[in-house]
Formats: C-alpha cells, structure tokens, sequence
C-alpha cells in the first residue's frame, strides 16, 4: 500500500494540472483496490491532457436495396480543437483493375449541448474523411450526433446476404468505448466482429443478437487512432435485395488493358498509319527505276555486266553521294585524292622520323580550273586559304584538325546541290531526309502526348502507342524517302557494276594485256578515288603498289610522293592510313589521333 501511494504522489508531482492532494488521499481499500485508482487517476490525468472519444455509439438499419441508415452519437472530450475528423473506408482494392466503392450520402450532423455541426467531406483514395466542425474552440465533452446513409454495404456472399461495414472508429484519437447495433428487419443467421486497422482478423470485446435475432450488438473498449470496429451480420438470401458496388480502377493497367476493343484499335491504326507510311515511300521515295534492271531511259548507255570504267564524267563524290544518298566525309576525302590524281594538287607524306608524328602536305598545283565543280572549288580553296583569310600554297593535315568542320559543311552542302544539278535526284537528299524525319518526330511526339491524356482518362491508350510506332517508323524510314530520278538510277547501275569491278581488284585480262606498267599506274591510280568510296582503299591501293613495283625506276607516284628511302612498296599501307587520316582532320574527330601517333595499331 505504501509503494502504491508513494507512485501516485510521484505521478501527481510530475504531471502538470493533477492536483496533488487528488493522488496523495489515503485509501482504506484493499492493495489491489487501490492500484486500481491509482490507474485510473492516471488516465484521467492523460485525457485531460490530449482529446479523446469517450464514447461512440452507432445504430445501423439496414433498409429496401440494402442501404445502411446511421445514427452515430458521438461523446467527445475537446482540448481547444474547433471540430474533429472521422474517416470512414469508403474503397476496397479488390484486384488490380477493380474497386468495391461504399457510397457516403446524406451526412448531416447536430449537437444538443453546443458541439460542432458544420459538416464538409474529403476524399482521397480508399477513405473519406468526415470533418465535423464549429465556429470556435471547444473545451470539455460535446456530445455530437451523426446522421449518414451508406449504399454497396450488403452483398451476396454464398447463401446468405452480408452487411460486413467499419461501423465505429476511424479517429484520430483514441477511443474509450464503441458500440454498434444492426437492426434489418430479418432473422440474422450468422454474426461476427473485428477490432484493429481495416482488414484485420483480430475479434472485438463483444458481440451477440437479441431474443429475436433481429438485432446484432456488438461492443469493443478501447480502440487506438487509425482502428475500427467492423460488424458482419448474415440475412438469408433476398432479405434486404442489397448489392456490392464496384467500379474499374484507372491504373497504368487498366489505361493499357488488352481487350478485343483495344486490341482492334490498336491493329487497325498500325494497318492504317503504317500503310499509309508505306504508300508514301511508293508514291515518293522509291527510284524512277529500280536498279538491277536495264535503264529505259537516261543519259548512259544500257548497263549490262559489270563495267570496268566508271560512268562518263561522273566524279568520286558525286558517285559517293549517289549510292547511299548522302555526302559522307568519306566522299571528300575521295574527292582530295581525285583532285591530286587528277593533278590540281600534290600529297606530300612526311618524314616520321624528321616530324616526330605522321602527317602529309597538300600542295597546290597550278592546273586549270576549267574542269573543276563547284563543291571541288569550294573544296580547293578551303583547304588552301589560311585563318586570316590569305591564300598558302600548302597545308599539312594536323594543320586542319580541329578547324575544317565549317568548310566541311559547305563542301557537303554543294554536294547535294550538285547531284540535284546533275538530276540525278528531283530534291536535295538532306532535305528530303530532314522533312519526314521531323514530320515522324513531330508525329511521334503527339502520339507520346496522346497516349499520356489516354491513359489518364481511358483504358484505350493503346490506340496512341500505335501513333508512336508510326511515327517513330516515319522517322526512321525518312532516311530512305530520297528518290532517285530515272537518270540518276541509270548511273547508278553503272557504278554497281563499276563497283563490282574494283572489289576484284585487277583489269580484265584483254585490257590488262594493251598496258605498259606506267600505263597500268595511271590507270589504277584514276580509280584509287572510286576505291575510296566503295571502301576498298586497301586491295586497289595493294593493286598500285604491285604495278609500281613492276615498273622500272618507279619510286614515286605522280600525285603522291614519299619521304626519303620510301618507295611504291609501301604505298597501300601509307593510302590507307592517309584516307583515315584526313577523314578525322577534315571532320574534326579527335578518335584518329591515335591512329597519327601508331598507325600500325
């Protein structure tokens, strides 16, 4: 008894608004009576101290469709608060596509001792929150009463029709007592209850029916914030007539479901825009003609077999911007090696041992100008006009590194320019490309943009990734929407077969047989440019070191000359680095610098 009043007298002194006297009273009953006050003086000092529901009482009918009819009356101990919340679980995830939605209707509240009466709902997800409130702070018990009508309650289950609802609780303070009574008007053949957080299996403190089984009781002390009390009563089939409801939850799941509707949508536009994509490509991007076959028409004879000249006055850039439809860095550096074969200018490989580095000098030469085009021009004089705008007569390739990317532009530019002037192509192959690359980026983005609003608002956003194949088809057969003209299909037919040539590797044997070696040099070097552009540099270069090495006294060539104690022997090696060489110089790539410093690597 001693060790009971000395904690109640230490609880009294440490927890502020307890009367000390209240704790330090002396008790005549026995020990565990007077533990029993001591824990009760406690809890009253801690609901003093924070607000609590002392009590809540609802009575439920269930009325004609199953429909819950509520009375709650609500004791509540208020420590400054305007009003409070209660929540209610109006949402069920019963799958991932599908809700059991209870229906909170006709809330309405009043107070016969001054509480709060203004009523105001929230929804968010599973639960709507009830906020009863008034027009200032409130101290002491209020009692408050809660009218509410709740639909989807009562449903079929087996045999039976089950109201199973969280009739009490939902607070955000702790509950002393809650009781709930089930009156439907029918015998009641089963009866059960749960306490705790929604879902629980956890039974209340009490719950029976009366002598008529009409009415079910159910009692639960103490709940925490957060928990229920959730009552199940079980009527026989067709006594109230009340119905789950369900609605289809709207997730990326849903938004994206497969279903004979979606699926049909989704087919029928992929048929429809991919079609439609295809129909363009027939109506607009194939050649006049197709290769392969004999030309109709055009300005170079019929191409039967494979050709060992190269197309009348067709240069190697414009051969190279024909085939793939684009003016690759590789075609001007063909072009370079044209023009030096071509005798407009001299490369010059230096000294590695002088230098430090492998590197080559262009010199100008002074041949007419006459035969040149224009992007050979512009090509020229690039290569040959200083950064302060003066002209030089030579230019080493490290000098070019990293400076030559705007004149490279312009070079390609005139390359397209060229083959429309040629009309070998109707409309430039870079524009061609860039209007329905945008124009299916443009598409592709719209169907993103449709698809996000689909699937936020339907499940049929399947329909929108159909838009985003589409485009994104659109976008990447732009790269083959540039349309030769019948006569640029008549070239290149001629050049495959040229092609075809080259990758041998050697002259026909009756042509071969009219040629001296120097003769033979001059010709292999005419095609070595061509080689370039079919990407057979090695093997062609291989063939003009083996004929410069036939020739008596044929140390250096023409266009191409060596450092000291070089010779035809290592020309194949040193055309192929070159070529690698100027293609990073020219397109201001640093991944060849490498290859500068150890070109057998």
């Amino acid at each position: 008894m001693v060790a009971s009043l000395a904690l109640a007298t230490l609880v009294a002194l440490l927890v502020p608004g307890r009367p000390a006297q209240a704790a330090a009273a002396p008790s005549a009953q026995t020990g565990t009576a007077q533990t029993g006050t001591a824990r009760t003086g406690t809890a009253r000092t801690a609901a003093a101290a924070a607000e609590t529901v002392v009590r809540d009482q609802v009575a439920l009918r269930v009325g004609e469709g199953g429909t819950l009819h509520a009375r709650e009356t609500i004791v509540y101990e208020f420590a400054g608060q305007r009003g409070f919340t209660r929540s209610f679980v109006t949402r069920e995830h019963e799958s991932v596509t599908r809700d059991r939605v209870y229906r909170l209707e006709n809330v309405r509240a009043s107070s016969p001792d001054g509480g709060p009466t203004q009523v105001s709902l929230s929804t968010s997800d599973t639960r709507t929150d009830v906020r009863v409130s008034g027009p200032g702070a409130l101290t002491g018990r209020r009692t408050v009463v809660l009218e509410y009508d709740v639909r989807g309650a009562v449903a079929p289950m087996g045999d039976t029709e089950e109201l199973r609802w969280p009739a009490a609780g939902g607070w955000r303070v702790p509950v002393a007592e809650s009781r709930a009574t089930v009156d439907g008007g029918a015998m009641i053949r089963n009866i059960n209850c749960f306490a705790g957080p929604p879902g629980t299996a956890i039974g209340c403190t009490q719950f029976y029916t009366n002598h008529t089984h009409t009415q079910g009781v159910f009692s639960q002390q103490e709940m925490l914030a957060g928990e229920y009390l959730t009552v199940v009563v079980g009527y026989p089939p067709g006594a109230t007539g009340g119905k789950a409801i369900h609605e289809r939850r709207h997730t990326v799941a849903t938004a994206f479901s497969i279903n004979a509707v979606t699926a049909s949508a989704l087919l029928g536009l992929l048929v429809l825009l991919l079609g439609g994509i295809v129909l363009l490509y027939l109506l607009r991007g194939r050649d006049a003609r197709v290769v392969g076959r004999r030309a109709a028409e055009g300005d170079h004879a019929p191409v039967a077999g494979a050709r060992f000249e190269p197309p009348d006055g067709v240069r190697p850039g414009q051969i190279g911007t024909l085939i793939d439809e684009q003016a690759d860095v590789i075609d001007v550096t063909a072009t370079i090696v044209d023009l030096a074969v071509r005798g407009h200018l001299l490369i010059e490989e230096q000294d590695r041992e002088a230098t430090g580095r492998l590197d080559w000098t262009l010199r100008r030469l002074p041949a007419p100008a006459d035969d040149l085009l224009r992007y050979e021009r512009i090509l020229l004089e690039a290569l040959f006009t200083g950064a302060d705008g003066a002209p030089r007569d030579g230019v080493r390739l490290s000098e070019l590194d990293g400076t030559f990317a705007d004149a490279l532009a312009r070079v390609r530019s005139a390359m397209y320019d060229d083959v429309v002037e040629q009309g070998w192509f109707a409309r430039r192959p870079d524009a061609v490309r860039s209007r329905w690359t945008i124009a299916g980026m443009v598409l592709t983005v719209l169907g993103i943009a449709g698809t996000v609003a689909l699937a936020l608002f339907t499940d049929m956003a399947l329909a929108g990734l159909a838009v985003i194949i589409a485009g994104a088809a659109l976008a990447y057969g732009g790269q083959y929407m540039p349309a030769k003209t019948a006569r640029g299909s008549t070239v290149l037919a001629h050049t495959i077969g040229f092609r075809a040539f080259l990758e041998r590797g050697e002259l026909p044997a009756e042509a071969g047989a009219e040629l001296d070696s120097r003769e033979r040099i001059a010709l292999f070097s005419r095609f070595l440019p061509y080689a370039v552009v079919f990407g057979v540099v090695g093997p062609w270069a291989k063939t003009v070191e083996d004929a410069g090495e036939r020739a008596e006294g044929a140390d250096n060539l023409a266009w191409y000359e060596g450092p000291a104690e070089w010779d035809l022997s290592r020309f194949a090696e040193s055309m192929r680095v070159f070529t690698l060489t100027t293609s990073g110089a020219i397109s201001q790539s640093r991944g060849l610098r490498g290859v500068l410093a150890n070109p057998e690597g």
